[in-house]
C-alpha cells in the first residue's frame, strides 16, 4: 500500500516522524528542516479526514526521562507549521485515553519514545560480556514487542516517515509494523522520496557518475566506498581521509589527521579502484595550518609533503579546480562529507567550491544527492538547497542504504 492510494478518512494514523530537531539552551528550535520535511505526509492525512498520532525520539536519553529531551518543547512549533493545535501526551506508553478521544482533523504528539529502553531494545545496566547478557537481551526483545503493541493499539494504520532512523530496528521504526496488515502500513511521502533518491544514485545511474566522499575517517566510509567501486566512474576522496591515503603511499603529512591502523586498507582501496577502472582522485594540494583554529597561520603545499609542524585543514586551489571540473562533467553526483574543517570559515573554501560545482552540474541536467550533516549544512549555508536534486534527511540511514544494506524500517513495511 502506498500513502497516495490510502484514504485516511475516519482513520487514526500513528506516524513515526524524525523530529530530533536541534535546540538552543532555551529549548528553541534552531533548524526546523525535519519538521517541514514531514508536512506533506501529515497534511495528506488531515486533508483526507484522518487524525494523527505523532511519535518521535529526541537526543539520547538512554531509556530515562530527561526534561532536556522532552518533545513538549517543540509542540508549539509543530502546531504552527501544521496549522493545527497539537495535543501532547506526557507518557508515550500511557496515551490510550488521549488517542481514543482523538477526533477527525486532530493531532496528538507522544512524548519522547527513547524515555523507554524498550524503544531501542537494548538491555540496560548489563554489559555484553556478562554471562546473563543473552538472557537479558531476550527479555528486552519481548518487552520491546509489548511496547510496540501498545503504540500500535492507538491507531488504525501506521506510517513511517522517519528515514533518519530507518536503519534502526527500534520498536517505533520496525517492530510496530508487525501489528498492522499490509493494507494498513506504508511509507510516508518523505520516506518514499529518500528511497527514490538512493535508487537513483545506485540503480538508475546516468554517466559519468561522480561520488565525493569527505570527512575525517576512512574507517567510517569503507562500506560506502566498497559498494561504490562497482558503480562510479570517478571517486573523489577528500577531507581528513586524504592524509591516511597520503601516508599509506609514503607521503609526509605533518600533524594531519591519520588513521595509522587503516594504512593497509587505504592501499587496498587504491588497488580496487584501479582493478575496477575507477578514477580515484585525491587532493593534490592542501591548505595547511600551524594549529587547529580559524585564525591559524596557513600556507598551501602538496598534500604528500606537509611540514612537520603543520596539519591539513582544507583542499588547495588546484584540487578545487580539478574537483569542480570532474563534478561539472558528471550526470549523477553523490556528495557525503566535507572537504575540510568546514566549521571554520577560513577552511570552508573547498567544501563551498564543491557545493557550487554540484549546483552548476545540476543546472546542466545532472542528478545530485547530498547527504551527511556537514554537506547538507554547507548547501544550506550557501542557499543552494533549491539548486541540487535532493538533500537527504538521513545520516546513518543514508550511509547504510548506499552501502547496499537493507534498512529495517523499510523492510518492515515492504516485507523484504
Amino acid at each position: 500500500m502506498t500513502i497516495e492510494q490510502y484514504n485516511f478518512s475516519g482513520k487514526k494514523a500513528i506516524v513515526r516522524v524524525d523530529f530530533n530537531t536541534p535546540l538552543d539552551e532555551n529549548g528553541h528550535i534552531t533548524d526546523d528542516t525535519r519538521i517541514r520535511g514531514a508536512l506533506p505526509t501529515l497534511k495528506k492525512i488531515l486533508n483526507d479526514g484522518g487524525a494523527i498520532i505523532l511519535m518521535s525520539h529526541m537526543g539520547k536519553p538512554k531509556g530515562k526521562v530527561n526534561a532536556k529531551y522532552s518533545l513538549s518543547q517543540i509542540v508549539d512549533a509543530v502546531s504552527e507549521a501544521l496549522g493545527v493545535k497539537v495535543q501532547f501526551a506526557p507518557d508515550c506508553a500511557k496515551a490510550q485515553d488521549q488517542a481514543a478521544a482523538l477526533k477527525q482533523g486532530e493531532v496528538l504528539m507522544l512524548e519522547n519514545l527513547r524515555f523507554y529502553p524498550e524503544e531501542e531494545g537494548k538491555p540496560v545496566g548489563i554489559e555484553k560480556d556478562d554471562p546473563k547478557y543473552d538472557e537479558a537481551k531476550k527479555e528486552m526483545k519481548q518487552r520491546q514487542k509489548e511496547f510496540a503493541k501498545t503504540l500500535a493499539s492507538y491507531a488504525d494504520c501506521y506510517v513511517n516517515d522517519a528515514f533518519g532512523t530507518a536503519h534502526r530496528k527500534h520498536a517505533s521504526t520496525a517492530v510496530v509494523a508487525d501489528y498492522f496488515d499490509n493494507d494498513n502500513k506504508m511509507l510516508g511521502l518523505l520516506m518514499e522520496k529518500e528511497v527514490e533518491a538512493v535508487n537513483n544514485v545506485l540503480n538508475n545511474i546516468k554517466r559519468p557518475f561522480t561520488a565525493i566522499m569527505g570527512g575525517s575517517k576512512v574507517s567510517t566510509k569503507i562500506g560506502i566506498i566498497e559498494n561504490l567501486m562497482t558503480k562510479v566512474d570517478n571517486l573523489i576522496i577528500c577531507g581528513g581521509m586524504t592524509y591516511t591515503f597520503m601516508k599509506a603511499q609514503g607521503g609526509k603529512i605533518g600533524q594531519s589527521l591519520c588513521e595509522d591502523e587503516q594504512l593497509g586498507l587505504a592501499l587496498d582501496i587504491l588497488a580496487k579502484a584501479k582493478a575496477n577502472g575507477v578514477n580515484l582522485v585525491l587532493c593534490s594540494d592542501s591548505v595547511v595550518a600551524d594549529r587547529f583554529a580559524n585564525d591559524a597561520e596557513t600556507m598551501v603545499c602538496p598534500s604528500n609533503d606537509i611540514p612537520d609542524n603543520m596539519m591539513g585543514m582544507d583542499i588547495g586551489p588546484d584540487s578545487r579546480k580539478k574537483f569542480a571540473e570532474l563534478i561539472e562533467e558528471a550526470k549523477t553526483i553523490l556528495w557525503n562529507g566535507p572537504a575540510g574543517v568546514f566549521e571554520f570559515d577560513n577552511f570552508a573554501h573547498g567544501s563551498n567550491a564543491i557545493a557550487h560545482a554540484i549546483a552548476r552540474a545540476t543546472a546542466k541536467g545532472a542528478y545530485s544527492l547530498i547527504g551527511g550533516g556537514d554537506s547538507v549544512a554547507c548547501i544550506n549555508k550557501l542557499n543552494l538547497a533549491d539548486q541540487v536534486s535532493y538533500i537527504s534527511t538521513g545520516g546513518g540511514a543514508l550511509l547504510e542504504a548506499i552501502e547496499g544494506k537493507v534498512l529495517p524500517g523499510i523492510a518492515a513495511i515492504k516485507g523484504e
